[in-house]
C-alpha cells in the first residue's frame, strides 16, 4: 500500500514519505492511507469478480496441450492444460475491446482504482488463503498434504501441494493466470494513463514493452514453469497465493507505476541500448530454461551448443524407498553457474527499471526484492538438492563451482 501511495501521491519520493512519517507519525500515516481502501471499494470488487470469472472460464474452455507434471514425493502425477498464452492474449483483447473499442471504461481504469484494488485483493487473498488452510486440513485433493502442527506456519506455507477445486488447479490459477495476466493488464493500464495525462514517453514504452515480453516469455515457457520449484515444492498457502494475487500486482508493476507521473524522454541511443539489453537478457533467460527442459525431455539425447550435453546422473530415493534418477546438466548455460537463469532475470528487471533513471529509489524497489527472493530461492533449492542427491550433488558443485555469478558468487 505504501508503494502505491508513494508513487501516486508523493511523487515516488521516499524522502516525502519519510517527511510524512515525521510529521504525522508512522502509524497515523499508515492508518490514514489504509482506512479509505482497507475493505476495498465497490468498483474494485466488481473488477476483481469479473477478472476471476473470466480467467476461470478461459482455463476451462480454451484449448491447450495436456501436460503431465513431475511426480510428487508421494507418487501423484498432476495433469495440466497449458493454455496460458491464449488466455493472456484473449484477456488483453477483451480489455482493449471494452476500453478502446466499445468505450465501456477508460483504459486507465486500473490505475484510477489501484488503491481500492489493492485493498480488495488483500482482503480477498487473506480469506482465500484461510479457505485453503481448512480445505487442506479437512478435505485435501491428494495425499500430498499435511500439517506441521503450527496453525500460523500452516496458513503461511500451505497445507496442500496440489490443491484442486471443481477441476481447477489452484496453484496454476494463482501463479499463471491471476498473477501473470494481471501483471500484463496493469502495465497496459499504466501506459494508457500516462498517455492520457502527458502523452506516452519512450521511457514508459521501454518499461512496459520489456515487462510484457517477459510475461509472454513466461507463457511460451509455461510447460517448463509447471516443473519449477514454485510448482513442485512450494505449497498453496499465504506465501505463494497472497504473493501472486497481491504482491505481484502491487510490487512487480511498481517501476511502470512510478513512470506514470514521470514521463522521461530518453535520447535515441540510450533508448536503444536499454531496450536491446533488456530484450537480450529476457531471451537468454528463456534459452537457459529451455535448454534444461530440452535435456530432461529428451533424457539427455540432444545437442547443447553443438555438443552432446555433459550430465551427472544423480540418484535419489522417494519417500516410498524407490530408487530414481535425475539428470543434472553441467554444460551450456548450466555450466556457467548453478542458477545461471536468475542472472539474466535480475538484469532484465534492472533494464525495465532503468528508464526511470537514478534520481529515485522507488522504481528499484522491485529489483531489490527480486535479488533477495532469488538468492533465497537458490539457497533453498541447493539445500533441498543436497539432501536429495547427496554425493552426486557434491560432484555437481565441483563441476559447476559458482552459484550465480561466475568468479564472484
Amino acid at each position: 500500500m505504501l508503494v502505491w501511495y508513494t508513487n501516486v501521491f508523493l511523487e515516488g519520493s521516499v524522502r516525502n514519505l519519510y517527511a510524512l512519517f515525521a510529521q504525522q507519525g508512522v502509524f497515523s500515516t499508515i492508518y490514514a492511507i489504509w482506512k479509505p481502501v482497507f475493505f476495498g471499494t465497490v468498483p474494485a470488487w466488481k473488477m476483481l469478480a469479473l477478472f476471476v470469472g473470466v480467467e476461470l472460464v478461459l482455463m476451462k474452455i480454451l484449448p491447450g496441450k495436456k501436460i503431465q507434471g513431475p511426480m510428487t514425493p508421494k507418487g501423484n502425477t498432476p495433469m495440466y492444460k497449458a493454455n496460458g498464452m491464449m488466455s493472456f492474449l484473449f484477456t488483453v483483447g477483451l480489455f482493449l475491446l471494452g476500453s478502446l473499442g466499445l468505450g465501456l471504461f477508460s483504459p486507465g481504469i486500473i490505475y484510477d482504482h489501484l488503491g481500492g484494488l489493492l485493498g480488495t485483493l488483500n482482503l480477498f487473498s487473506l480469506v482465500f488463503c484461510l479457505f485453503l488452510y481448512f480445505k487442506g486440513r479437512y478435505k485435501p485433493s491428494t495425499i500430498d498434504s499435511g500439517t506441521t502442527g503450527g496453525v500460523i506456519f500452516d496458513y503461511f506455507w500451505g497445507m496442500e501441494l496440489h490443491p484442486r477445486l471443481w477441476g481447477w488447479d489452484i496453484k496454476m490459477f494463482t501463479n499463471c493466470r491471476f498473477g501473470m495476466i494481471s501483471w500484463g493488464l496493469i502495465l497496459i493500464s499504466f501506459a494508457a494513463k500516462q498517455y492520457e495525462l502527458y502523452g506516452l514517453a519512450n521511457s514508459m514504452l521501454i518499461a512496459v514493452a520489456l515487462q510484457l515480453l517477459f510475461v509472454i516469455k513466461f507463457f511460451v515457457w509455461e510447460q517448463g514453469f509447471l516443473q519449477s520449484m514454485d510448482i513442485m515444492h512450494d505449497r498453496a498457502g499465504f506465501c505463494l497465493c497472497w504473493g501472486c494475487m497481491v504482491w505481484v500486482p502491487a510490487v512487480y508493476t511498481s517501476p511502470a507505476l512510478f513512470l506514470v507521473n514521470h514521463p522521461y524522454r530518453l535520447g535515441p541511443l540510450l533508448f536503444l541500448v536499454i531496450l536491446l539489453s533488456g530484450i537480450a537478457c529476457i531471451f537468454i533467460n528463456y534459452l537457459a530454461d529451455r535448454q534444461r527442459q530440452r535435456v530432461r525431455g529428451n533424457n539427455g539425447q540432444c545437442m547443447i551448443w553443438k555438443r552432446k550435453p555433459e550430465l551427472i546422473f544423480a540418484n535419489y530415493k522417494t519417500e516410498w524407498g524407490e530408487e530414481r534418477q535425475s539428470l543434472l546438466l553441467v554444460s551450456g548455460w548450466w555450466g556457467v553457474s548453478r542458477h545461471f537463469h536468475y542472472l539474466p532475470e535480475i538484469l532484465a528487471a534492472f533494464f525495465w527499471s532503468m528508464p526511470a533513471l537514478f534520481g529515485y529509489y522507488m522504481p528499484y524497489f522491485y529489483l531489490t526484492f527480486l535479488i533477495l527472493l532469488l538468492l533465497d530461492r537458490a539457497y533453498r533449492q541447493e539445500r533441498r538438492c543436497a539432501m536429495k542427491y547427496g554425493q552426486d550433488w557434491n560432484e555437481y558443485c565441483k563441476r559447476v563451482p559458482f552459484r550465480l555469478i561466475p568468479f564472484v558468487y
